[in-house]
């Protein structure tokens, strides 16, 4: 989208275009510029400029985005039910628009406060997590980290967060899932936002306390524990042993201090949820911009959510560094199209209600939208879900399209910050590592201002640039990361929302 203010009841993205996305709502027979609408057209939604014969592409930003369903004179309503998906031909154009980060000097690098961590990396939150091997372990973790609300006495902890999930046993004892769910667990043990952390295990699951350690190379330690409750005593017996061990490892958590830190050691998740007709014209491309500008001072920023990227998928490999690169992306996204086939999920065309609602046909749409989180910086890399994300500038993880699974394995590969996209009004947030929500329109903002961080519907009311909107969440991401609470955080929300991805069978 070009860095202009919009004016009129219409957005025209590209000349090539042959729809526009309406700012507000349209009434039918309204005059817009020589088209005149043919029915009310929601705000969020697309106005056929010219006539577009059955089987023509329909186009935004130049890109097909589909193919007409009906013969659709000038002014119609262009939307799910009349643009349809088809197969379409796909140039793989594969590293031709690779742009390496303009990286600027070490000493002109912005800087924020951090936790330097003895490895190197720099976190931006200081905690300590309770861990669970299996479900049956769940109760004990909530009830061992409850005891340490007040931490007055430890100003520089940031929280003593219990994670749970759903898995660790009734699932294969070897295999993807169980490999998942170790790597998204030790992700999170070894994170730099975690300080020291506890591992509760019940003593008899199929995600066995010792192989797991010894399949992560996890070492207990002064900032490491484990309980197994059938060798403590029980539920009971193992809350007590978890506080004293927890007790045990917040002074020297406490020791750690903020310092001043470069930028470069930054990682921030994107991720978008209740997508809307506008995110990506403001706050997917305005956080595409900032993407940009982290990278420039050397950071890091993961992109994910493959099923939301397939059909623009050509699109990413002509940024990739390399073939290699590319290949690994495709292979990646071949592997949700046959894990997928045949069944009833947005990767099939159709995206959920809220997306409709919004103003997004399909799942191109949606995609062409969702990528320009990522910016115009060149792909570095691909990884697994949760690996541990080495390479800087813009990298790809794959991951589902649901949010806190999506979010959850950025985090376990070492995302210290979440940067969240939406015009429906997600009310999403994480530990340990924050999540800054970004509303695409001002509404959203407005009436749910408890929950948003950045109105970028100014760019949509014509106030603000999507430049100077990059900027501004720029900035937001080193205050954040220096200490800021954001929205979710002062909401508390985020414990509850860690959700390795339960790829495997239950049994």
């Amino acid at each position: 989208m070009p860095d202009t203010r919009p004016s009129g009841p219409v957005i025209h993205l590209d000349p090539a275009d042959n729809v526009a996305v309406a700012r507000r709502d349209i009434a039918a027979r309204e005059r817009i510029g020589e088209v005149t609408a043919l029915q009310p057209i929601p705000a969020g939604h697309k106005i056929a400029l010219c006539p577009i014969a059955r089987g023509d592409p329909v186009l935004k930003y130049a890109t097909v985005i589909g193919f007409a369903g009906a013969d659709c004179p000038a002014g119609t309503w262009m939307h799910a039910h009349n643009v349809l998906m088809d197969a379409v031909q796909k140039d793989w154009r594969i590293g031709q628009d690779y742009r390496a980060p303009d990286l600027l000097p070490s000493g002109q690098r912005a800087r924020f406060m951090g936790y330097a961590r003895p490895d190197g990396r720099v976190g931006t939150r200081n905690m300590l997590g309770v861990f669970i091997t299996v479900n049956c372990a769940a109760t004990v973790a909530r009830r061992i980290a409850a005891g340490f609300e007040d931490r007055s006495d430890y100003g520089n902890v940031d929280g003593v967060i219990p994670f749970i999930h759903q898995q660790g046993c009734g699932m294969e004892a070897t295999g993807e899932a169980m490999d998942l769910l170790h790597r998204t667990l030790a992700g999170y043990i070894r994170h730099p936002n975690i300080a020291g952390a506890l591992v509760v295990s019940l003593g008899c699951e199929r995600n066995n306390l010792d192989r797991f350690f010894a399949d992560t190379a996890l070492e207990a330690g002064t900032m490491l524990h484990t309980i197994r409750m059938q060798s403590v005593g029980g539920t009971a017996a193992a809350i007590e042993e978890g506080r004293r061990l927890i007790r045990e490892m917040l002074p020297e958590a406490n020791r750690t201090a903020r310092t001043p830190q470069s930028a470069e050691h930054i990682t921030v998740g994107l991720q978008c949820g209740g997508s809307d007709g506008f995110s990506g014209l403001s706050a997917n491309p305005a956080l595409g911009r900032a993407v940009d500008t982290l990278t420039r001072h050397g950071g890091t920023a993961i992109l994910s959510e493959f099923p939301e990227l397939y059909g623009i998928e050509h699109t990413l490999t002509a940024r990739a560094r390399d073939e290699a690169t590319a290949r690994k992306f495709i292979e990646r996204i071949n592997w949700w199209l046959d894990h997928t086939d045949g069944r009833d999920v947005q990767m099939q065309g159709i995206v959920g209600p809220g997306n409709q609602q919004g103003g997004l046909a399909n799942v191109i749409e949606k995609a062409l939208g969702g990528a320009k989180k990522g910016g115009s910086t060149g792909i570095q890399a691909v990884y697994k879900y949760a690996e541990p994300v080495t390479e800087k500038g813009l990298v790809l993880m794959d991951t589902p399209g649901y949010d806190p699974v999506a979010a959850t394995g950025q985090i376990a590969g070492g995302a210290t910050l979440i940067a969240f996209t939406t015009g429906r009004g997600s009310c999403f947030g994480s530990y340990p590592a924050p999540t800054i929500k970004l509303a695409s329109n001002s509404m959203v903002y407005q009436n749910m201002g408890a929950d948003m961080d950045i109105d970028c519907g100014t760019i949509i009311d014509g106030t603000a640039t999507l430049d100077g909107m990059g900027e501004e969440i720029f900035r937001h991401i080193l205050a954040t990361a220096s200490g800021e609470r954001t929205k979710s955080e002062v909401a508390g929300v985020g414990a509850e929302e860690f959700a390795p991805w339960p790829i495997g069978v239950t049994g």
